[in-house]
């Protein structure tokens, strides 16, 4: 089967196209024949072999993420899921492939009325989303701050906590992404690269009651200082490269509550589950904003890496 592999740590260009053995079923696992592969912002850093908790060892294929048709099972494995359009978590790589090899309980349905790149699309980010809101707590007339919300997660975040009730305002990198937030659900869209986009924000609203930061860095402090008491912050990207500096002794000064999620897996899966479903019925719109062809994988992290990219980048496998 064709294949991305990665042989060595260092720049796109080290994703190469070749070829590996079509995977065979064990006990308890399926063979998924892939269509789209999700690509994430932590499978650039895992590439480039940036230290971090989710670190791979060459030679593998990278990708986490797969959408497509269930085509075989292994022993004592229900023949009835083959023919399933599912999507599914890899274990951490193997997803840049034609198929792969998982665990028979990993794979998720996906419905009917749901295009399957839409799905995987949804796979991580529609979960991450889900989640954050959840765990948040966004209520009506909430005003919230989504950061790096032109991107896979942000621009969900934008449509999930405006349907909430919430007064969104959309901050985004360039004059392409914050074009895109008003569309989304954004009242306000900022560009976060000008300097005055927080007093732009300070002007409109008065203060912000959250934050949800896909950012980090300077960004990140200057979100937590327009959080009025009782506001709430979560973290879950650092497109800056680094992640918040907004310390816990900060938070407790302004009477700011820090959120950590920590969801079993379990948890995880119920919130892939609600985000397609809420697709499905029309409640959400991933927005898929570039997509590669399988052998180019490289120039697909090529554009993650430049921030050219808008919403999710998938690659086109079938």
């Amino acid at each position: 089967m064709r294949a991305i592999w990665l042989r060595e740590f260092g720049g796109p260009d080290v994703l190469v196209p070749g070829t590996a053995p079509d995977p065979t079923p064990g006990p308890g696992q399926v063979v998924i024949d892939v269509a789209h592969a999700n690509i994430t912002f932590v499978e650039t850093q895992q590439r480039s072999g940036r230290p971090g908790p989710f670190q791979v060892t060459p030679p593998l294929i990278p990708g986490n993420g797969v959408g497509g048709v269930i085509t075989a099972v292994g022993p004592e494995v229900d023949v009835v899921l083959t023919g399933r359009r599912v999507v599914s978590a890899t274990g951490g790589s193997g997803a840049y492939a034609e198929r792969v090899a998982v665990d028979a309980s990993a794979p998720i349905e996906v419905p009917a009325a749901l295009a399957l790149d839409e799905a995987v699309a949804l796979l991580a980010d529609g979960r991450t989303a889900t989640m954050l809101v959840e765990t948040v707590g966004i209520h009506p007339g909430d005003r919230v701050l989504v950061e790096a919300a032109a991107g896979g997660v942000g621009n969900l975040l934008v449509q999930i906590a405006s349907r909430a009730g919430a007064r969104v305002i959309g901050a985004a990198g360039g004059p392409r992404k914050v074009e895109l937030l008003p569309g989304l659900g954004a009242e306000l869209a900022v560009d976060y690269l000008l300097p005055d986009w927080a007093d732009r924000v300070r002007a409109a609203m008065g203060g912000i009651d959250v934050v949800l930061d896909g950012v980090g860095g300077a960004v990140a402090g200057a979100a937590f200082d327009l959080l009025e008491p009782g506001g709430r912050m979560v973290s879950f990207g650092l497109a800056s490269g680094e992640w918040s500096p907004v310390s816990a002794e900060a938070a407790t000064a302004r009477q700011v509550t820090l959120v950590r999620p920590d969801v079993p897996p379990a948890r995880l899966r119920a919130y892939t589950q609600q985000a397609l479903r809420d697709a499905a019925a029309g409640h959400l719109r991933p927005l898929i904003g570039q997509r590669f062809p399988l052998e180019r994988a490289a120039d697909a992290h090529a554009a993650i890496e430049a921030r050219a990219t808008v919403g999710k980048t998938l690659l086109d496998v079938s």
